[in-house]
């Protein structure tokens, strides 16, 4: 049996939950919406016909060759199953070529009319955070969902605990975001006792701040480092679960609220210190004293090292092969 797996390019985090499920699944074949043709539009018409869709625009060649990419792909691949992170055309378009689709959620207000088709269409809504941090009346309905826990690349990986007072790491999610170079040499120069890493930068450099890169060991990092600041990205978030780490939210702008509906559940569930603006400097010594005195034990409500293989086990009862 084949499972068809569409993870959309944008961020971090469709790929980081395949990547860590898949293998506990079987015979996954993955289709990267980044090798698509671009749907893209300066002008689009329609886009949402008329409010029942997030993104289909009338005469875009590059919108139809996607989908029609798409369909040749199912038509070849024959996948008894369809795991969509995330789409809601691509989720319709698999169930009307018969095959039953695993709909990935997402954090945020999403009750509009396409997140409504989406999800109802679904064998499955598979929310990758836990029952005890979802905020009621985010997603079109509750009932039936699938709530998995927190999902990381780092799942399984021991990290030692660290006393406070000791590095930053600023975990930068790939999705985008506000932070700018005078930001960090604020907050760096405010806590000159600490050094600060830069992980998904790129950053500055000073004599406490220290930029690693798209490419850095994030979990070197994040096993290095007394506290984390980061943005409110699934994947971030759930990185600094795995690690147990005190963390400082700063949730950036996204369609449907969705980094500050994720900060506002850290908020109610105890485990974060939460930002809606990137703070002066004189304001970091005391956020991050407030993150760290934070118990980190409370990041096992969200997460705890078990969400990819309630993932893979909801995928395979939908494939049939449970």
């Amino acid at each position: 049996m084949t499972i068809g797996w569409y993870v959309h390019h944008h961020g971090a985090g469709h790929r980081a939950r395949m990547l860590a499920t898949a293998p506990l699944v079987g015979d996954v074949k993955v289709l990267d919406s980044a090798g698509l043709p671009s749907d893209v539009a300066d002008a689009p018409v329609d886009p949402t016909a008329r409010g029942t869709l997030h993104w289909a625009p009338l005469h875009h060649g590059g919108a139809r060759a996607r989908m029609a990419r798409i369909a040749a792909w199912i038509e070849a691949e024959q996948p008894t199953a369809m795991v969509v992170d995330v789409s809601v055309e691509v989720a319709l378009l698999a169930r009307l070529l018969g095959v039953p689709t695993v709909v990935v959620a997402q954090r945020g207000t999403r009750r509009d009319d396409p997140h409504r088709l989406a999800y109802r269409q679904a064998a499955a809504v598979v929310a990758p955070w836990s029952a005890e941090s979802h905020l009621p009346g985010d997603l079109p309905f509750d009932e039936g969902v699938r709530f998995v826990g927190a999902i990381s690349r780092f799942d399984g990986r021991a990290f030692g605990a660290r006393p406070a007072g000791g590095d930053v790491l600023l975990l930068v999610g790939a999705g985008g975001h506000g932070l700018t170079w005078a930001h960090m040499e604020a907050a760096a120069a405010a806590t000159p006792e600490r050094t600060w890493h830069v992980a998904g930068g790129p950053a500055p450099v000073g004599p406490n701040l220290i930029d690693h890169g798209t490419g850095a060991d994030v979990g070197e990092l994040l096993d290095r480092c007394s506290v984390v600041v980061g943005t409110a990205g699934g994947n971030v978030v759930a990185e600094v679960a795995a690690a147990r780490r005190p963390f400082v939210c700063l949730p950036q702008p996204r369609p449907f609220d969705e980094q500050r509906r994720q900060a506002a559940a850290l908020s109610a569930l105890g485990v974060a210190v939460t930002c809606d603006a990137w703070p002066s400097g004189q304001q970091w010594p005391g956020l991050l004293a407030r993150a760290e005195a934070i118990e980190a034990d409370g990041w096992g409500r969200l997460h705890d090292g078990s969400g990819a293989s309630r993932f893979a086990t909801v995928v395979r009862e939908v494939a049939g092969c449970a």
